[in-house]
This record gives structure tokens, C-alpha cells and sequence, in this order.
């Protein structure tokens, strides 16, 4: 049976700021990574801030930073942290802090 990485406790602050982020610059949706698989629950934010996306890579203690392309010159560096299945429903449904 395979070990999953568990979220961290967020405190109250916190996890109000994370769910701003989620609400301003991120999604919640159901994918697909593969043709045949069933839909999976995805969390990501993106944002030319990387240290901001560090940040919530800490707090929360799972998940994943990539970088996007970069089509043209002038456009800024871009990344996307994102958190699939059991870690995204453990970061959106449980209450956090006492």
C-alpha cells in the first residue's frame, strides 16, 4: 500500500490566505492527466511570483512547483504550484488550527 505525503495544520491566518490565493489566482476542477483515467481532484495557482508559491509549498508541506513556457520575450517568467486528490480534499475540506 503506498504512503501519501499528509498536509500540514494551517492556522486559521493562514489558511485564509491560501484560500484568497485559491480564489484570486487559482482553481479548484476535476482533470484528467491520461486519455483513460478517471477525473482526479486538482488545486493549483499560478503566478510570475515565485517565492509567493515557495511559500505556500512550505505551509501546506505537499504539492508541486513547475515552470511554464515562455512563448515570447517580453512575457515574465511563470510558475503554477498544484496539489492533486487526497492532499488537495485534505487542503480544501478539513478545518484547520484549534
Amino acid at each position: 500500500m503506498a504512503i501519501y505525503k499528509t498536509t500540514k495544520q494551517l492556522t486559521p491566518p493562514i489558511a485564509a490566505y491560501i484560500a484568497g490565493l485559491i480564489d484570486g489566482e487559482g482553481t479548484v476542477t476535476l482533470c484528467r492527466k491520461h486519455k483513460n483515467e478517471y477525473r482526479q481532484l486538482a488545486v493549483s495557482i499560478s503566478s510570475t511570483e515565485k517565492y509567493l508559491l515557495d511559500y505556500v509549498l512550505e505551509v501546506v508541506g505537499t504539492g508541486k512547483i513547475t515552470s511554464k513556457k515562455t512563448i515570447k520575450t517580453h512575457h515574465s517568467p511563470s510558475f503554477t504550484y498544484a496539489i492533486y486528490n487526497r492532499q488537495a480534499l485534505s487542503l480544501l475540506g478539513s478545518k484547520r488550527g484549534s
